[in-house]
This record gives C-alpha cells, sequence and structure tokens, in this order.
C-alpha cells in the first residue's frame, strides 16, 4: 500500500508539474507567439462600421437604402438600459466582474473539450464575442478560441465596459439582415429604441445566440421560447420584478419583417443616385462605406409630381375604357378567405392601388377583400367609367350595374376612399414620365419615370427617347430669330408638296386642324402650332443652318437630328429630361445648364466627401460667388463659380418666352392656365404622328417641367389624345403643386428690345388711329418698317412680301 501511495503521489506530482509545464508553454506561446500577430485593440477606439447607403432627398428625408447590412450606429448612452440589461443576462450575466474572459463559463467549456473530444459552445464572453466580429472568423478551432481569448484581454485593457457594449450593440448579427440593436428595432418592430417594450427587448436579446434559430420572423414559436428564457434570465438576476417578467411574458409577438420605410417616394431618382455611386466608388465601397447621398429632389415637388403623374395616366386609361379583372380566384371551396391573402401576395401594391378579390357583388355596389383581411365596399358610382375597353378608339356599352363591370372572384384594383370604402380602378396600361428642373443650375427638383417602379424601372425621364412633335417648334423659331425673323414676320400658311426622293414618294405635310390659314405672323403660328409655317421658316434658314444652332445653343445632338424639313415639325427623338434642359435655355435667359441629381455626398460623420460642380446661369453665378466669399461657407468646395454658357442672346430667350406665354394665353394652354391663376407661365404642347407622343414642355423663372404620355410600345393613344389633352394636365396639376406660394417672377425684359404698334395683317409698324393696331415687341435693329397705305387698308407693303414664300 505504501509503495502503491507513494506511486500515485509522484504520479500525481508528475501531473501537476506536466499541467504546470503545458500551462506555462501555452502561456509562453501565446505572450510570445500568437499575441504579437494579433491585430491591436486599439484599432476599435476608431471603428468604421459597415453601413448601407442611404439616399435622401434635398431635405434630407429618406428615399431609400441600398446594401445587404442595415445599420445605424448608436452611442452607449442612448441604449436603454433594460435592452442593455436583456443582452446581459442573456449573454453574460458576469460581465460587469469578469476581466474579459469569465474564467467558470471558460472552465465548463473546458468540460466540454474533455468530454465531447470536441470545441463547444460556451465561455464566450461579449468582450471575447467583440473580439471574434471584429477581428476574427467563426470556426471553431483550439487557434481561434486562443486568439479570442487573448483579444478579449487586450480589449478590457483598452477600453470601459460601457464602450465594449456600445460596440457589442452596434456590431452583432439580429437576424435579416439587421446588424446592431437599432437596425432590429426598425425591422421587426419600426420602433426606435425608446419605443420598445420589455418582450420586445427580450426577444432581441434572444437573437444573438441563433438568429435564424429564433427568429421570430420564420421561427416564432422556438422565438417565444428564447424571449421567454431572457426574460427569466432577467428576473433571477434581479434586473425586473415579477410584475414586470409576467405582463412581458404575456405580451404577443408583435415582430413583422419591415423594410426600411422611405419618407419621399422617389425610386426612380434613387437608381440614378446608387448608379453614380457604384459607378464612381465601385459596389463593395459604395454598399458598405455609410454615405449618404443629399439629392437636388425637394420632397414636396416629388410628391406632386407622382401624383400629377398617375392621376394623368389613370384618366387617360378611364377615358379608353375598362380591361377587365387582372385575375381570377375560385371561391367555391375556399376553406377561409384568409386564404385569399396567398392569392393577392402576386399582385403587389402598384401606384396606390390595391388589389381586391370581389366577394360579392350586386346592382348597386361590390364588396372585395382585400389583403390583411379589410372589406371594402366599392359603390356602382365609381365604377361608371368602366365601358369594356376595345380598341384605343372604340369601347363597349356604358354599365348600367356593378355587376355589369365585376363578378365574384374577380381580382381587380380600387382606390381607398375612407374607412371600408374604396372606388373602382385599374393599373393603366399607358406609361408617361415627369421631370422639373431648376433653370439656374439644373438641379433636378421632381421625377418620375413612370407609374410605378416596382411594376417597372425602365426610367422613361431619362431612357425614352421619343419623337418630340410640336413641343420642338420653339427651337426653330429660335433659330429663325437669329436670321432676321420677328414675332411679326409673315409666313404663308398654305398646301406645300415635297418629293422625297430616298422613298420615291411625295410628301403632303398639313395642319392638325387639316385646315390652311394663309399668312400667319410668326407668334401666331406658334400659339397655334402651325405645321406649314414651321416648315417654310426652317426652308429658309436651313436644314443645315438649323441643326448647327440646336446643337450649339440647346445641347442637341446634331448627328441624331435628322437633316431635313420634318425636323421642323419634331420628327427627332429627345427624352423627356433632354426636353426639359432645352425649354431652360429660354427660362433662364439663354444658358445652356446640365442636368444633375446629386447635390452632394456625405461620409457617415457628415463630412462633405463629393458635390458635382455644375455649371449656373450668371445670375445666380454673381449670387453664389458672394455667398461662396463669406466666413464660415458651409462647403468651402467652391474658389470661384463655374458660370454656365450664353448659348443664346437673352433678347431672343425673351422673345421666345413672351411668344410661348401666348400659349397659356390664347392657344393650347388657355384653359389650364386660367385654372393655376398664374400669368408667368410659358410653355408648348407637342403630339406626334398617329398621336403615339404627347408632350408638354413648360416654365416659368423658378422651374422648368416636362411631362410626356404615350405606350413603351409606341401604340397610338388613340383619337382625341394630343398633348394638351393627355400631358398638359399632368404639367399644370404639377406645376399648381409645385408654384404654390411661389411670388410671379418673369424673365426681365432686356435691354435692346422695343414694343411698337404694328397691323397684324401686314406685321408692319403702323400708327395708333389703326383699328386694328396690336403691340409686338422686336430687338432695335429688327422694327419693320412703318405702314403707309392707310390706317384700315388692307393692301400689303413691301415688306410684308418679302415675308411670304
Amino acid at each position: 500500500m505504501r509503495r502503491l501511495l507513494k506511486i500515485f503521489l509522484y504520479g500525481l506530482v508528475g501531473l501537476f508539474s506536466a499541467g504546470v509545464a503545458a500551462v506555462a508553454a501555452a502561456v509562453l506561446y501565446a505572450v510570445l507567439v500568437l499575441a504579437p500577430q494579433l491585430p491591436s485593440a486599439e484599432a476599435l477606439r476608431d471603428v468604421r462600421y459597415q453601413q448601407p447607403l442611404r439616399v435622401v432627398s434635398y431635405e434630407g428625408e429618406l428615399i431609400t437604402e441600398y446594401g445587404e447590412k442595415r445599420r445605424q450606429p448608436t452611442s452607449f448612452d442612448e441604449i436603454p438600459a433594460d435592452l442593455l440589461l436583456a443582452f446581459i443576462a442573456a449573454e453574460d450575466h458576469r460581465f460587469f466582474d469578469h476581466p474579459g474572459v469569465d474564467y467558470q463559463g471558460l472552465a465548463r467549456a473546458v468540460w466540454h473539450l474533455f468530454r465531447e473530444r470536441s470545441v463547444g459552445p460556451g465561455g464566450s464572453t461579449i468582450t471575447m464575442q467583440v473580439a471574434r466580429n471584429f477581428f476574427l472568423s467563426r470556426e471553431q478551432t483550439f487557434l481561434r478560441k486562443a486568439n479570442e481569448i487573448l483579444l478579449a484581454l487586450q480589449i478590457e485593457r483598452v477600453l470601459s465596459k460601457e464602450e465594449i457594449l456600445e460596440l457589442y450593440l452596434n456590431k452583432i448579427y439580429l437576424g435579416n439582415r439587421a446588424y446592431g440593436v437599432v437596425a432590429a428595432g426598425e425591422i421587426y418592430y419600426r420602433q426606435p429604441l425608446e419605443g420598445l417594450d420589455l418582450a420586445q427587448m427580450a426577444m432581441i436579446a434572444g437573437l444573438p445566440k441563433a438568429p435564424s434559430a429564433y427568429n421570430p420572423i420564420s421561427n416564432p414559436r422556438r422565438a417565444m421560447i428564447r424571449r421567454g428564457y431572457v426574460l427569466g434570465r432577467m428576473l433571477a438576476e434581479g434586473y425586473i420584478s415579477t410584475g414586470q417578467y409576467q405582463e412581458a411574458m404575456a405580451a404577443p409577438l408583435t415582430a413583422r419583417l419591415r423594410a426600411p420605410e422611405g419618407r419621399v417616394e422617389a425610386h426612380y431618382v434613387a437608381e440614378m443616385a446608387r448608379a453614380a455611386m457604384v459607378e464612381r466608388y465601385g459596389p463593395d465601397e459604395a454598399y458598405t462605406g455609410a454615405y449618404t447621398v443629399y439629392t437636388t429632389v425637394e420632397r414636396d415637388r416629388q410628391h406632386a409630381a407622382n401624383r400629377a403623374l398617375r392621376q394623368g395616366l389613370r384618366a387617360y386609361d378611364e377615358r379608353h375604357g375598362f380591361r377587365g379583372p387582372e385575375g381570377r380566384v375560385e371561391l367555391e371551396g375556399l376553406e377561409s378567405l384568409t386564404t385569399l391573402d396567398g392569392q393577392l401576395r402576386s399582385y403587389p401594391r402598384f401606384g396606390g392601388l390595391d388589389a381586391g378579390v370581389v366577394l360579392t357583388a350586386t346592382e348597386e355596389a361590390a364588396w372585395l377583400w382585400l389583403r390583411g383581411g379589410e372589406v371594402v365596399e366599392v359603390p356602382f358610382e365609381t365604377m361608371q367609367w368602366a365601358a369594356r375597353f376595345r380598341t384605343p378608339n372604340n369601347r363597349g356599352p356604358r354599365p348600367e350595374a356593378a355587376t355589369d363591370v365585376v363578378e365574384p372572384g374577380d381580382i381587380v384594383r380600387v382606390e381607398r376612399t375612407g374607412p371600408g370604402r374604396a372606388k373602382l380602378a385599374a393599373v393603366p396600361q399607358v406609361e408617361g414620365a415627369l421631370v422639373a428642373v431648376a433653370p439656374d443650375d439644373g438641379s433636378i427638383r421632381a421625377l418620375a419615370g413612370g407609374f410605378d417602379f416596382r411594376r417597372s424601372s425602365y426610367n422613361r425621364a431619362v431612357q425614352a427617347s421619343r419623337q418630340t412633335g410640336s413641343a420642338f417648334k420653339p427651337f426653330i423659331y429660335s433659330a429663325a430669330l437669329e436670321h432676321d425673323y420677328t414675332a411679326a414676320t409673315l409666313v404663308n400658311d398654305a398646301p406645300v408638296v415635297f418629293r422625297d426622293e430616298a422613298l420615291e414618294s411625295y410628301w403632303r405635310p398639313g395642319n392638325y386642324s387639316g385646315r390652311f390659314y394663309g399668312p400667319t405672323r410668326l407668334r401666331e403660328a406658334l400659339i397655334h402650332s402651325r405645321n406649314l409655317v414651321s416648315i417654310r421658316v426652317l426652308r429658309d434658314v436651313g436644314v443645315s443652318n438649323t441643326i448647327d444652332f440646336l446643337e450649339r445653343a440647346f445641347g442637341f445632338d446634331g448627328e441624331a437630328l435628322p437633316a431635313n424639313l420634318s425636323l421642323s415639325l419634331g420628327s427627332n427623338s429627345a427624352t423627356p429630361l433632354e426636353m426639359t434642359a432645352a425649354y431652360a435655355v429660354f427660362a433662364n435667359g439663354g444658358y445652356r445648364i446640365i442636368p444633375h441629381i446629386i447635390d452632394r455626398v456625405e461620409d457617415p460623420d457628415g463630412r462633405v466627401v463629393y458635390q458635382p460642380t455644375v455649371p449656373r446661369a450668371c445670375s445666380f453665378c454673381e449670387a453664389e460667388f458672394v455667398l461662396s466669399s463669406l466666413p464660415g461657407d458651409r462647403y468651402g468646395l467652391f474658389e470661384f463659380p463655374l458660370a454656365a454658357e450664353r448659348t443664346i442672346p437673352e433678347q431672343n430667350a425673351w422673345l421666345m418666352t413672351d411668344m410661348m406665354r401666348g400659349v397659356m394665353t390664347h392657344g393650347t394652354g388657355r384653359g389650364h392656365a386660367r385654372f393655376l391663376r398664374r400669368n408667368d407661365l410659358a410653355g408648348k404642347t407637342g403630339t406626334t404622328n398617329d398621336l403615339r407622343d404627347a408632350w408638354f414642355a413648360g416654365y416659368n423663372r423658378d422651374l422648368v417641367a416636362t411631362a410626356w404620355v404615350g405606350f413603351d410600345d409606341s401604340s397610338s393613344l388613340g383619337a382625341g389624345e394630343t398633348g394638351a389633352s393627355a400631358a398638359l394636365p399632368i404639367w399644370a396639376s404639377f406645376m399648381g403643386k409645385a408654384l404654390n406660394g411661389v411670388p410671379e417672377r418673369d424673365l426681365p425684359q432686356p435691354e435692346g428690345l422695343v414694343t411698337v404698334r404694328i397691323d397684324p395683317e401686314t406685321g408692319l409698324v403702323t400708327s395708333a388711329d389703326n383699328s386694328r393696331a396690336m403691340f409686338e415687341t422686336f430687338r432695335a435693329d429688327a422694327v419693320p418698317a412703318r405702314d403707309e397705305r392707310g390706317r384700315n387698308g388692307s393692301d400689303r407693303g413691301g415688306e410684308a412680301e418679302r415675308s411670304l414664300f
């Protein structure tokens, strides 16, 4: 026995010595080999979190976010105490007692290793998780665990407990692309941290252990069990009372998956900004660099653009009839109405219109099931427009009852009008675009590239190059003013025939009305869009001369413009944004500007890292020069302003604006001008062959906007669907909102212009006693001769005869 005891004691001492030696060797290895290779914990003092790209309006309101990781870092002081305690109870209840490594937990992990012969869970403190999340991988190896321990000890020497918790709660992954507690609160509950209740905090605190297995969206039952565990740990640690525990345990599951909610609906704008950022920084940096892109789009004007375009497209659609239900559901044998929600998932909300299933219909109304279980009544009076569509020019008989329009099982669109009430609607097949630009610097203030981005991401405002029709005529007339024409020049509106050698045929253009009006002043020809006058003007000025002028003055691609007389009728193609930029030359007094969507880009600390340098119209440049010279300039980026190039004389811009103002007072825009109750608006309609495109471009001194309507496949819009009927109402609706509260501001009349009385029949200067006399404005060097043939004489002078051809 003595010998056995002796052997045992020697063995025990040997094992102890070997253990001490092993520990000493491990410590030496860690200190001499591992520690020097580890990153410094000091790096955590200047952490840059991966955050998504945020695109916001000019005012800073969110449009959308791009990037896999949704994260909004916050400070320790802004995190509610109950949320801190929930995480501590769930993850590391001895957090404030240990030096970064919990030796009790580590002993449990060692026992697991001894028993299972594998590295298992347990033993990781919050500090060790911080070390792993910021510096290491998640693989379960001895080496990684050793590095994790060393880093945790180092972190605790460098940072306070509060700083470690702040890093942890901003970095930790909490499922569904949520990184950090702020993002989790927004994604699961759409609440800021201070708005979360105890049950919701416990649910979030239970996620780090297994973000998928305990996720309240994908695994609600297991998530509730995990929530109960967290609450139990909080009770056991004395963090909450029994009453708080019982109340939180009884709370229902309220988590719902929610995407970041934009305050401004401008998805076409956001996509333009995203593409620009990816081009500038590359996808990795753009999507994770926490950049905020401030766009030039203004919230209220963007809302007005969306509303005006959607209302205008729906109005067109209703004029041409109801195309029928989007789908059908068999209601017979349906076990529960709630199963209809599954059917409706394939019909997302477009343009504010919800899809619903018709449950029943009578002569007076129909009742629909909407997604989420709401049942709404749709009265027949909201369906009276819904005669069945046959062709763009033909509809079926007008319905006399709701049962003539819908039947049970139909999936149709509705627009909510109040609690339990809605009106019949339809997602239009016709499309359109609306874009508005500040004429002084090209800032895009509103842009809608289609009815709804989620239905079609094709941005018609910048990608759809369509024939411009008569909306192009002001540029032809501007060229004429630079070739000795005036607003009073007479041009014969009479039939003309041209031989087309390429087609071996003849071209016989005419006016939209089918009538001819004889000698017509240039002003009247523009107001009433006389095609034959435009053709004669272009032929006289010269196609080549005109194309050179249009390229230099308005930025059109000369090689893309048709080099023939059809150009006078807008046979060229342009995007709505290109047309808007060209009209801005008139609005700002003669300067070419560059439309742009990005105002500036800021980094996570609010520093401006990019701001485009754009040319500005001269009057604006002078004001900017004064501001940028003041102390405390916000950005300090502009030493001198970049002046826009003057491309047409200011007299030309003023005269064209004055002539196009006549469109609003005497031409196709007169009804809408009265509605807007403004006298500072100018613009021009445009309609193309076979009524395929409808345009209106117009402006005042503060804003230029263009509306376009058409089908993506260039189908005809149908009889009567001109620029005045299809596009102008959209433009007018938008401008009414966009200029609300903005004082009227005319383009100042420049020097070098004189106003005199003329005879409208001859275009010549006349006396005050001529009963036909009217006022017209000319360049001082282009005033026509005096008509010496009598105050009411109809004989035309030589000057008038020279104007006719």
